[in-house]
């Protein structure tokens, strides 16, 4: 019965019978309403609680496949990334001062003397924000993998490779982009990518014959001369504002490596005729414009190269002498500077130039690549009996294929599937592996990212080997910037490991 047909007026009965129905009436439907407004309660609350829950199994389970944390779903409301950066920086000071404070005293794990021996391989002792690398799955960039990167981060088309500027983005803020920011960063890469002649000037000081890994630190090098931190801080600036300017530095030395490492490649190897830069493309397909390339495949390509180099976590040694050299406040030139010459090493990046040597010396003996599984098998056994290594193979942390290389497979297997020389790697995969296990001292006889991007980049025609590292060196900024900036904002000591004399360590063994 509805409340309208039980309370219809009766002038001769209402005040006998009515009142204390109505009064009973209206008791009972309050007291309803109040249930059901409790159980509405309740149901939200508890689907607050499910979502919850579930946001923090994805943040836990990150290294399950197609898995992407809480954080990095989140939409920013910024489109510029020093807006999205100045609102992340308090919060995550937050959580190392709750860290320092509430488990300082908690042990990482046990240094041994294999370590201290070993070039401190395997020792926790550094915090790197932007990646990891699991030794069974590669490298994460803030928790995903390379596959999920190329699945979500923004391309310069749909279902492109992911574009450079992206990978910037998630690396500093651990958070994915949508093509406004991305657009946005990139015209602000492209405003602030002005060379000042004397960097130029700098460079042609040295011979054409120089390195061209020695003329790109001079360049940057050159560059440390308009430096924002090496300003502010002569100024005074507060140690609580130390990332802005450091910001700032990094956004204007990424932004114009390109043209500094474009500068080098045409005045050495194509009579220092330079190409401008195009403001209507992005970081990636930039470079390779100023190089000299415009094939719309080797652009794609130079965004997939650049956004894979880009961070491989700190411990490496290019990320690590970044990290260390801006310790006692050197400025991100200073400190990028460092790095390059430590990735100037033939065992970091110079590894890729190393590669197509090697793969050239095989085509050389046979005069031809495609040779057969026999020829190859010996012409290994050859190189190892001779006391070099196979280049390209093993990792310090990996210990199954790089899932670099195996991009950079799929990128060929697109786009050139019938190249000799990519069948030529494809084969040495399939036989470099076994032997390396029989000889039973390699802990990981898989390809890592060098020993398929000389092929690529021969492919399509930039086929001088020595300037490989360069490239590597543009892309590693894109990791290693992110990192300098999160050292001021979070303030970073200096760092000052301990170290023992061999007397000291067979003392302590001894004992």
């Amino acid at each position: 019965m509805s409340l309208i047909h039980t309370y219809q007026f009766n002038p001769q009965l209402f005040w006998i019978r009515d009142l204390s129905s109505l009064f009973s009436d209206f008791l009972r439907y309050a007291l309803l309403s109040v249930l059901v407004v409790a159980l509405v309660q309740m149901a939200f609350f508890r689907s607050v609680s499910a979502l919850s829950r579930l946001r923090s199994r994805v943040g836990q389970q990150s290294n399950l496949s197609n898995s992407v944390r809480w954080l990095q779903t989140q939409t920013s409301t910024h489109t510029d990334l020093y807006s999205e950066l100045k609102e992340l920086v308090p919060e995550y000071q937050e959580r190392v001062k709750k860290l320092k404070k509430e488990h300082g005293s908690v042990e990482l794990g046990k240094i041994t003397v294999d370590m201290v021996l070993g070039g401190m391989r395997g020792m926790t002792a550094l915090v790197w924000l932007g990646s990891a690398v699991d030794p069974d799955e590669g490298i994460r960039f803030r928790g995903m993998s390379i596959p999920e990167c190329q699945k979500k981060l923004p391309g310069a088309f749909p279902g492109g490779e992911p574009l450079p500027e992206a990978v910037l983005w998630l690396l500093l803020t651990g958070k994915i982009p949508n093509k406004a920011q991305v657009d946005s960063l990139a015209q602000e890469l492209r405003s602030r990518a002005t060379i000042p002649d004397y960097a130029y000037k700098a460079i042609d000081a040295l011979p054409v014959s120089a390195h061209p890994m020695t003329q790109f630190t001079t360049g940057v090098m050159a560059l440390q001369v308009q430096s924002e931190f090496q300003k502010a801080y002569e100024g005074g600036i507060h140690k609580s504002r130390y990332w802005e300017p450091t910001y700032e530095d990094t956004m204007n030395l990424i932004a114009r490596l390109p043209a500094v490492a474009a500068y080098i490649y045409r005045r050495k190897y194509k009579d220092g005729k330079i190409i401008s830069l195009d403001h209507s493309l992005d970081y990636g397909a930039n470079y390779a414009h100023m190089l000299g390339f415009d094939d719309p495949e080797m652009l794609e390509f130079m965004r997939l190269y650049i956004s894979i180099h880009s961070d491989h976590e700190g411990g490496n040694v290019s990320s690590h002498t970044a990290h260390l050299v801006a310790s006692p406040l050197s400025d991100p030139y200073l400190a990028f500077a460092a790095a390059l010459n430590g990735l100037a090493g033939p065992l970091h990046g110079l590894a890729n130039q190393e590669v197509l040597r090697w793969i050239r010396s095989i085509v050389a003996e046979f005069g031809t690549p495609n040779i057969s599984t026999e020829q190859l098998t010996d012409y290994i056994n050859k190189t190892l009996s001779s006391g070099q290594v196979v280049p390209g193979y093993g990792h310090g942390v990996l210990r199954q294929t790089d899932p670099r290389y195996t991009c950079q497979r799929e990128f060929a297997l697109k786009h050139l599937p019938n190249d000799p020389y990519f069948q030529l790697v494809s084969k040495i995969k399939e036989v470099v592996p076994p032997i390396l296990t029989k000889l039973g001292k390699v802990k990981n006889p898989w390809p890592n990212v060098d020993a398929h991007s000389g092929v690529l980049l021969n492919y399509y025609g930039l086929t001088e080997e020595n300037y490989y590292t360069v490239l590597f060196g543009v892309s590693r900024s894109i990791g290693v910037g992110p990192q300098l900036i999160w050292d001021r904002a979070l303030g970073m000591p200096l760092e000052r490991p301990k170290s023992v004399t061999l007397e000291k360590l067979e003392q302590l063994c001894a004992k």
